[in-house]
């Protein structure tokens, strides 16, 4: 086995498989039932909803916990809620919620400022975003926070954009996405699924072999890891693909991503002696356990 065996069986790991896909799925469909039955009068378990976030992106991996869900309310609910005296957007989530209760009586769900939050026993948080869509292609949502307004927000287009990059590049980009949450989730880096999704789409499209298969992706790894640590550390934000919407920085990741790059580097050398379990080790350093041993 070589270096494209390797990285194709990594990153066959990282693809969720269909017992949790399809446990995502079920749920997914109470969730939307309740709601168009709640507020449109609507028997459908798929209408008015779409998966945004890393599971809509196609990024997450298997460890995944927080699964981000949009339903789109009626647009005539948007002038009631508005017209509150005070904190309609508040009013909105809380019908939302009640809502939902109907449905997941036995399971934790709380507002959350701008979202519903459903926690269930086996660790899957559902994020369910209520929003309206306006008349450009994004949404408008309730945030309760600090006496309530309203916010918008474009996850369609950013999920076009990153669809279309990555068809534009072989599908390189989705898998680096996951790759790096690997390293994230395996060295405890402070990146958000967003940051992760917003630097990857950004480095791929000036990397010489983004077009190229799994046997170049020891050099996407070194090359990926030189961009992010080469980032501005003083940088606070980085503007989302397809809508511009600020990406804040959780923390430092710069001295985590130097120390990958450097790993990297340390497997390419072992793997041009030969030394393929040596080089196998690197990657195990920088990605965890799940990569091939």
């Amino acid at each position: 086995m070589g270096v494209a065996e390797w990285f194709s069986g990594f990153c066959t790991g990282l693809r969720i498989d269909q017992v949790k896909r399809a446990s995502i799925g079920g749920r997914t469909g109470r969730i939307a039932g309740q709601l168009n039955h709640d507020f449109r009068g609507l028997d459908s378990k798929t209408a008015n909803r779409f998966y945004v976030g890393s599971y809509g992106r196609s990024t997450a991996i298997p460890s995944v916990s927080d699964v981000d869900l949009l339903y789109e309310l009626p647009a005539a609910l948007y002038a009631k809620y508005d017209a509150y005296a005070s904190n309609g957007q508040s009013a909105l989530l809380s019908a939302v919620r009640e809502s939902l209760r109907k449905t997941y009586s036995t399971s934790a769900i709380a507002g959350d400022g701008q979202v519903v939050v459903i926690n269930f026993d086996d660790g899957i948080r559902f994020e369910v975003l209520p929003a309206f869509l306006n008349q450009g292609g994004g949404y408008t949502f309730a945030d309760s926070n600090g006496g309530g307004a309203w916010r918008t927000c474009k996850p369609k287009q950013e999920m076009e954009a990153f669809a279309t990059r990555n068809g534009s590049c072989n599908g390189n980009l989705v898998e680096l996405a996951r790759m790096v949450r690997a390293w994230r989730d395996y060295n405890s880096v402070p990146m958000s699924g967003m940051l992760i999704d917003t630097l990857a789409y950004q480095f791929i499209v000036g990397w010489t072999y983004r077009d190229k298969s799994y046997l170049y992706y020891d050099y996407m790894t070194r090359d990926f890891f030189n961009y992010l640590a080469g980032q501005d550390s003083a940088k606070t934000y980085w503007l989302a693909p397809g809508s511009g919407s600020y990406v804040y920085r959780q923390g430092p990741f710069e001295y985590k991503a130097r120390q990958a790059e450097l790993r990297a580097l340390e497997a390419i050398a072992h793997q041009g002696a030969n030394q393929d379990w040596s080089a196998k080790q690197k990657y195990r350093e920088i990605y965890g356990t799940s990569f091939p041993s």
